[in-house]
């Protein structure tokens, strides 16, 4: 069965930042919460006097529309699948959910976000959104509750580690597990059903109502086994229903053995940290052998991730981006090169195609998340490189789902090889060669030195020398 993942370049946006909201939402989860059931079920708490507002915040600006309308420059990068970071209401960031039915009403309203799903649908992408499941903010409606009403509350065991003989900085009158010790980020039990419940209820209301393909996970590695299962269970089961595609679960993964995320009954892809810091510090230092030692240990003929599609980036809304990191600008194209056409699902965060810069300032990831207005075109052939890698991988099948076998590495280059698997299109795992593509074997050879280079390597089809310009790459079908 070919799944649509298989051949997703994805474009990945912050919306709060890309948007221009406000740091702060001005009353988050007012108003919302459990009296008003948006998924139909798989809400508890309804009708405890909460009365919700149908739709989210009527008269919220349509900030939403913003990100619709940059599609065009969004599909000049080749890319056929969007990324949206946090879009449901929250305290600030995104990442300290205040409700799960609803919008965040700095963006718009639930119909706003129906329409840009619609939006990018109907530009031939796929979208997935942010599921931020492991932890929620202080403005979330039942931690409200559990505030408000003390040890009698309901809703005392939804959250981790809620013990009333200490006190927190809040001075709330009990403890609890935050989100790496953060007191901002409330943990949820994920063992509890009524939790689990809710969590999968507002999954659904995503895929019946907002029509998303997919979810990124935020820190899935925090995440227990048996709430991935039944997270994967109800969106195999939703989707049976709807008819359509499969839904595509990726969780994040900083560290760790990616196998315990992924797995046919978990996950379908995890991000891939290991490659990220490789890809920038190889440059950086001249030392290929660094990427070259994770690609193998990870894709090669007995790698510990052999024909798994992970999630590969270059940078993101956590981290500096990489043309601020590279001391040498070139290699924004080579490494870009590397990026495209190693093992697995590339992804560009939004305004990088340019080139944009932007690093962590005394702890604030502000800088990292500007506004789309504020992205500066420094570097505009970036994005036609972008494209024009994209072009490869949809001519090769070997590029998007192929093995990886190393043929050369030095300090400054790196040549490998990615054949697809045996197969015709819709096998599983193989998706084979379509209309215009070839199926053969590929032979990629990747340059990060300021001058060309010629290199050796020996093919199952002889001996090959390939003339690898500065910065760049050639792509070779066998």
């Amino acid at each position: 069965m070919k799944h649509w993942w298989q051949d997703a370049f994805f474009y990945h946006i912050y919306p709060l930042g890309f948007c221009g909201a406000e740091a702060e939402n001005p009353a988050p989860g007012q108003g919302m919460g459990p009296g008003f059931d948006a998924s139909g079920g798989g809400n508890p708490g309804a009708g405890d006097g909460n009365p919700g507002v149908a739709g989210g915040t009527p008269g919220a600006p349509d900030r939403l529309a913003r990100i619709g309308d940059a599609l065009g420059e969004v599909a000049a990068t080749g890319c056929n699948a969007i990324y949206l970071g946090p879009v449901l209401e929250s305290s600030a960031h995104g990442y300290d959910t205040a409700d799960y039915y609803h919008t965040d009403r700095r963006l718009g309203d639930d119909a706003a976000l129906a329409r840009l799903v619609e939006r990018i649908h109907g530009a031939g992408m796929h979208v997935i959104l942010d599921g931020v499941f492991h932890h929620v903010g202080r403005d979330f409606w039942a931690f409200r509750k559990l505030r408000e009403e003390g040890e009698r509350s309901a809703y005392r065991n939804w959250f981790r580690g809620v013990d009333f003989s200490g006190d927190n900085r809040f001075g709330d009158g009990f403890v609890y597990h935050g989100w790496e010790g953060n007191e901002d980020l409330v943990a949820l039990d994920l063992t509890n059903p009524d939790v689990v419940d809710h969590l999968l209820g507002a999954v659904e209301w995503m895929m019946r109502d907002l029509g998303i393909d997919g979810l990124r996970l935020d820190v899935a590695y925090l995440l227990n086994a048996d709430f991935m299962r039944a997270l994967r269970e109800r969106t195999e089961a939703v989707s049976a229903d709807l008819g359509g595609e499969e839904f595509w679960l990726m969780g994040e993964a900083i560290h760790g053995d990616y196998t315990e995320l992924v797995a046919p009954d978990r996950l379908h892809s995890a991000t891939n940290y290991e490659c990220y810091k490789g890809l920038w510090s190889s440059h950086n230092d001249g030392n290929f052998f660094e990427i070259a030692h994770s690609l193998s240990r990870q894709f090669a003929p007995g790698g510990i991730y052999e024909g798994m599609l992970l999630y590969n980036f270059a940078d993101n809304h956590d981290v500096d981006r990489v043309a601020s990191v590279l001391a040498e600008p070139g290699h924004l194209y080579s490494l870009y090169a590397l990026l495209m056409n190693m093992p697995g699902i590339p992804s560009v965060y939004y305004g990088s195609e340019y080139g944009q810069r932007g690093a962590r300032r005394g702890g604030s990831d502000r800088d990292l998340r500007p506004r789309w207005e504020d992205i500066e075109t420094s570097d505009p052939g970036l994005r036609d490189h972008l494209a024009g890698l994209q072009e490869l991988r949809r001519a090769h099948p070997a590029l998007r789902v192929g093995g990886y076998r190393q043929l050369h590495v030095d300090h400054t280059t790196l040549v490998f090889e990615r054949t697809a698997p045996a197969g015709t299109a819709g096998e599983a795992g193989s998706p084979g060669a379509g209309p215009g593509e070839a199926a053969g074997p590929v032979i990629v050879a990747v340059n990060a030195a300021g001058e060309g280079t010629e290199v050796e390597v020996e093919t199952e089809a002889g001996t090959r020398k390939l003339s690898v310009p500065a910065y760049g790459y050639r792509v070779l079908a066998v």
